[in-house]
């Protein structure tokens, strides 16, 4: 039995193979361990409503504006994402309040005592762990964004009132697919019979991919709304994802959700104390200005460079990454113009300092250091900043937590 939270929380990344620390190797596709774990707490999922929601990029954004949106609206609201960036009870909420430590000791006590035919993995405990807290918060509506893929992910048990996919783009190649057009068939497993699902893009390669799944499923595909206006507070890439909110928040309006404009400009106002969300496009200071985005792959970090502000300074960019990550492909959208601040940061799948300089080291830009720790670059790149400057934090969630280790909200 454990006796904390903190020893619940050891137990559970230790015990069971979690992605966040061990990559592709714990990763576990199907649906069986997650059925079991369910019917062993009373299949709580048949007792709620769920908006789905799968992507390469934006779909932690997606996830949490909905969400926000409908805790404006006076639902009760679950929103399950993932990875967390500081605590693990990040990714369990219910209107925005992380889920009780005293619950996840419980849970793990109850998941430890039993003897199961299969071994879960980290996250389809935690996926079963949030069901079973939404149920018990009697939360009206879940949303519930996707781990890894889509067809063969855990959360792929519910049968949602709407299904999102943002984009796609290569990502995980080695679990996925090495196309996007395979990706896409993945991703697009979450699509239901008879669910309407919005596309986030408009690719040739993924759409006839996605246009066939939905007329196997007899599924409606709804376009994002384009044309409406944008609040000035949404900017860069956040406006796809905007309006892909926007197309949701029509949906749930139109089958007996009290989810109007109002009620959408409100969630954009009130995102983080609604959702607790944070670290994606985030200005954590002026004069220099800093950016904190957990961008982390080839498509995350174009979109991001693609929505910085204008200025006349230099940009100066902490950046670290994992191990998995194709460098080659990454180096490419990463801007010539600036000063890196390369760094380790302390999850065992972090990009180490020797591959680092390997495959930067020679890379084309104004300058570049290499650091064993996120707070060691962040520091050097505060030291040669001026005024006038940029400073950007990308590259990983892990990264992020490193960060806010040493830097508070």
């Amino acid at each position: 039995m454990f006796s904390s939270y903190e020893e619940a929380c050891d137990w559970l990344f230790s015990q069971f193979p979690a992605y966040h620390n061990l990559g592709a190797q714990a990763y576990n596709p199907g649906l069986k361990n997650t059925e079991e774990l369910l019917s062993f707490f009373g299949n709580p999922h048949e007792q709620l409503r769920f908006v789905h929601v799968a992507g390469t990029n934006g779909k932690g954004s997606v996830s949490s504006m909905i969400t926000s949106v409908l805790v404006e609206s006076g639902e009760t609201v679950g929103c399950f994402t993932s990875p967390h960036i500081l605590d693990f009870s990040e990714r369990i909420r219910v209107n925005g309040i992380p889920v009780h430590q005293q619950f996840v000791l419980d849970f793990c006590n109850r998941v430890n005592a039993h003897i199961w035919n299969v071994q879960p993995s980290f996250f389809e405990i935690t996926w079963v762990m949030a069901l079973v807290y939404f149920q018990e918060q009697n939360c009206s509506v879940v949303v519930a964004e996707v781990g890894l893929g889509g067809r063969l992910d855990a959360t792929n048990v519910i049968t949602p009132l709407l299904s999102i996919i943002t984009n796609i783009s290569l990502d995980h190649t080695n679990i996925l697919g090495n196309t996007r057009a395979m990706i896409a068939a993945e991703k697009g497993g979450i699509i239901k019979p008879g669910v309407p699902v919005i596309l986030g893009e408009n690719d040739p390669e993924t759409r006839p991919v996605f246009e066939q799944l939905a007329a196997e499923k007899e599924a409606r595909i709804l376009e994002p709304d384009r044309d409406s206006t944008i609040p000035s507070d949404i900017i860069g890439y956040q406006i796809g994802n905007f309006q892909i909110v926007r197309t949701a928040i029509n949906y749930l309006h139109s089958i007996g959700f009290n989810c109007g404009q109002q009620e959408l400009i409100g969630g954009m106002f009130h995102l983080r104390e609604n959702t607790g969300f944070f670290g994606r496009l985030e200005v954590l200071g002026k004069d220099p200005l800093i950016i904190l985005d957990c961008a982390h792959n080839e498509a995350g970090l174009k979109a991001l460079f693609f929505s910085l502000p204008k200025t006349n300074g230099t940009l100066h960019i902490v950046y670290g990454t994992s191990s998995d990550k194709d460098l080659s492909a990454i180096q490419t959208v990463l801007p010539t113009k600036a000063v890196y601040h390369f760094c380790e940061f302390s999850n065992p799948r972090s990009a180490s300092l020797e591959s680092l300089k390997s495959s930067f080291g020679n890379f084309s830009a104004i300058q570049q250091h290499f650091f064993s720790s996120v707070e060691a670059a962040f520091l050097s790149a505060q030291t040669i900043a001026n005024k006038e400057d940029t400073i950007i934090i990308c590259g990983s969630f892990f990264l992020a937590h490193d960060f806010f280790s040493f830097f508070s909200l």
